[in-house]
């Protein structure tokens, strides 16, 4: 199996160290994924899932950083799946990262309910014909919820979580009365929460949840986090990149 096809490239994933396999158009992980594992509170030992993993970002920051419980990523495009493959090969990780191809709305076999100590997302933010949405494509399917929405995506994280099992969300701001309800209804109490900002008196774009399985009822809202600082990166984004 070729590790690097003609429309691929290597990047290097930066928090990590690692390297990841990117294709020259099409899907190209943002920042999201980089600051929910920087928002996803973990001793290093569970064994995590991670539903629409795309090229396998979360997985690989996770484990560049030191992570030794065993990852899952689920991905349904296949060529993400290859791709996220072909990056945890690059890396050498086989032993702790393994790439499921499958559809969360029919979890794979593979995949037991109820033996994840912790599960995270970046699932699509947009609802089908809200925004342009290219037929077929790779960056289509991971913005707009073309195959299973928010409801799609807690539902498996509750499907897979121990009791007392750990759920980590980011998604739109402007969204998050259907991620807390979504939530809710399948029993993932929401513990944490923080409010994703470009800059300082600017509303929140996104939110970063943390969700318990089957928890009491306790919410604590943490301070904003601010991306910018004029023009660069803040000083909390560059600490996450390993650079501040």
């Amino acid at each position: 199996m070729p590790i690097l096809r003609p429309d691929e490239e290597i990047h290097l994933l930066r928090p990590a160290g690692l390297k990841i396999i990117q294709g020259h158009s099409g899907y190209r992980f943002s920042l999201d994924p980089v600051l929910l594992c920087a928002f996803a509170a973990l001793d290093g030992t569970e064994r995590l899932a991670d539903l629409g993993t795309g090229s396998g970002v979360m997985p690989l920051i996770l484990a560049g950083r030191g992570h030794g419980g065993s990852i899952v990523g689920v991905e349904l495009q296949p060529q993400l799946a290859d791709r996220a493959r072909r990056s945890v090969a690059l890396n050498g990780l086989q032993d702790r990262i393994a790439i499921v191809e499958g559809d969360l709305r029919a979890l794979p076999a593979s995949l037991v309910p109820g033996t994840f100590d912790g599960v995270l997302c970046n699932p699509p933010y947009r609802k089908p014909g809200t925004g342009k949405v290219a037929p077929g494509s790779e960056r289509g399917a991971a913005r707009h919820e073309l195959s299973g929405g928010i409801g799609d995506f807690v539902r498996a994280a509750a499907l897979l979580l121990k009791p007392g099992g750990r759920f980590f969300v980011i998604f739109l701001a402007e969204r998050l009365n259907e991620l807390l309800a979504s939530m809710s209804r399948e029993t993932l109490e929401p513990k944490r929460l923080r409010t994703v900002h470009s800059r300082p008196g600017e509303g929140a774009k996104m939110v970063l949840v943390e969700g318990r399985k089957g928890g009491r009822a306790g919410l604590s809202v943490e301070a904003p986090l601010f991306v910018y600082d004029g023009d660069r990166y803040s000083e909390e984004v560059l600490r996450v990149y390993g650079e501040g």
